[in-house]
Parts: C-alpha cells; structure tokens; sequence
C-alpha cells in the first residue's frame, strides 16, 4: 500500500493530529479533562494511522514532545503585561520569549521582582528576552543588557548587533553566563540576512554564542529554512516561528499552517536533531485582536507535532 511509505505515513499522522487540535477549542490550564481528552484523542488517531493500537487508558499520560513549543512575546505587544499572561494562558502556553513591551529595560528592581513572579504564577517559564538591539559597543552599553536579562530570570538574549559588537557580546555572554541567539532579518538587514550570515561570525566563538533563526525572514532570501536549520546545529539557540502566504513578501504573513512556509518539515528537523532550544511562534499580523489567529497557529503547530511524535515512537 502507498500508505506504508515512511513520509506518507508521518505526513498522515500530522493531518489526522492537526486535524483533531483544529477542530476544538485550545483548552486553558484550567481545564485538564479537556486538554487530557485532546491528547489522548489525537494519540489514539495517530496510533491507528499507523495501524497499531494506542496505549491502554492507564498508561502514564502522551509524554512531551521532543520540540519546546513557546510563544514571543511581540507577538502580544500591543497589550499590558497582566493582559497578555492571560492571554498566554488561553493559548495553553508553558514557554515564554519575553519582549520589553512586557518588562522595560529600565524596571525597578521590585518590577522585576514582580514580573518574574507573575509569569511563574501563570506556570509560563520564560526561555529568553528580546529581540534586543545592541547598539552601543561600550562595556556599560552590553552590559545594561545583560544585567537586564539576569534580573528578569533569561536564560538567552535574541539579539541585533553589528559584527563589531561581537566579541564584546561574547565576553559578557561568558560572565553572566547567558546565551546569545543571534537573531536574522531577511533581506533588509544589512549584516545577517539569512542564518549562514550568523553562522560564520559566531561559528568559531564561545558555544553561547548562536543564532535565532526566523523561518520567515529567512525563506525571503531564498535560503533553504530546513538546510539551515540542519547547518546550525548546536549554534542554534532560539527559533522563530511565522508562516507567509508568499515566500517573497513580508507583508504576506498568515496563520501558520495556511502558508508556503514548509513548517512541517521543519519541526521534522528540530525533532530530528534534538533541537534543546524553543521554537517560539511570532505572529505579528492581527495586532490588535492576535488571539484567533494565534490559537489556529499554535493549534496546526500542536497537531504537526502530536503527528511527528507519534510517527516517531512507532519507528
């Protein structure tokens, strides 16, 4: 049967699994019969995709997916602190990129006391802040930032920076004992365009030293995302997640999974390689009410990976 051929079958098991995330609303951290149901369901679809029975009932609940799945912050941004952790929590998030829209640079340190506190009580463990421009290549200029992330608890900086900054960032990075996660923009950004332009200034720096790698800026430079991706290896730090109706225009960006954007094949590969980073989805279109679109985005993102996980347990 053609059913039986390997890429057949994943491809399968993501469109079943999407399917069943798609077609109900995503549960709260309020509602766990829900959520519970939901994995167990599209387990259990998957599992028959593949022709072999789930698990029995009483087995240990759908183990987490190889791939961490968070959201950026810019994504809410137009939306006070206590606002977008609420809405945060609708979307069932547990992985947080936190942009200064949500915690400023210059916050007392009872803010950021408070902060800290706020995401931790909504159960969102924050995985890095930014993107942040380094602009000024003075020790107190890269070290402001870096004792901004200490005291709002990142583990990892997505940064812009000229090439000259570098080796400055690197030493601050070693101190605090930070990752820096390189971040690219496609086109118009004059010094990394697509992720290889990364790659050979921090190819050979301290291994906090990595990239940030935006699918949809990148595909716009014509760059093949999943070779890239691939190439990076344990340089890649942080990913964000977009989707773009056009794989040329900017201005094309859709809920993912309704894109040109070959998403599925790149949580294949982040599974693949064990990506130990967050692959965080960054939507930025619909500012002023993101919501339904981010739940659609981060449903389709859910299903592919229930579908790629249960494919490959059954390898």
């Amino acid at each position: 049967m053609a059913w039986t051929h390997p890429w057949l079958r994943v491809r399968l098991n993501v469109f079943v699994a999407t399917y069943l995330y798609s077609q109900l609303m995503l549960p709260s951290q309020d509602e766990p019969t829900r959520r519970d149901f939901l994995k167990a369901a599209s387990a259990a679809v998957s599992g028959a995709a593949l022709g072999v029975m789930p698990a029995p009932a009483a087995a240990s609940a759908p183990r987490a997916s190889r791939v961490r799945l968070g959201i950026a912050s810019y994504s809410l941004r137009y939306f006070p602190r206590p606002q977008a952790i609420a809405m945060l929590r609708t979307l069932g998030a547990s992985y947080v990129n936190i942009k200064s829209n949500h915690l400023a640079y210059d916050a007392s340190p009872q803010e950021f006391a408070d902060a800290r506190d706020a995401f931790a009580s909504a159960n969102l463990h924050v995985v890095g802040g930014g993107t942040i421009t380094f602009d000024d290549d003075t020790d107190a200029g890269v070290n402001r930032y870096f004792a901004y992330a200490r005291s709002a608890g990142m583990p990892l900086i997505v940064a812009a920076c000229a090439p000259a900054v570098l080796p400055r960032i690197e030493r601050y990075a070693k101190q605090y004992d930070i990752k820096i996660a390189i971040h690219n923009h496609g086109p118009e950004d004059k010094f990394y365009p697509s992720p290889y332009d990364v790659l050979k200034h921090v190819r050979g720096m301290d291994a906090r030293m990595g990239l940030c790698i935006d699918v949809g800026h990148t595909v716009r430079t014509g760059t093949d995302v999943v070779a890239a991706i691939r190439d990076a290896g344990s340089r890649l730090h942080d990913l964000h997640l977009k989707d773009l109706r056009d794989l040329r225009d900017v201005k094309s960006q859709c809920v993912v999974g309704e894109g040109a954007i070959p998403i599925v094949d790149i949580l294949q590969q982040l599974s693949n390689m064990h990506f130990a980073g967050c692959a965080n989805l960054e939507y930025e279109i619909d500012e002023q009410n993101p919501l339904p679109g981010m739940q659609r985005s981060m449903a389709y993102l859910r299903g592919a990976l229930a579908g790629i996980d249960a494919f490959t347990k059954r390898k």
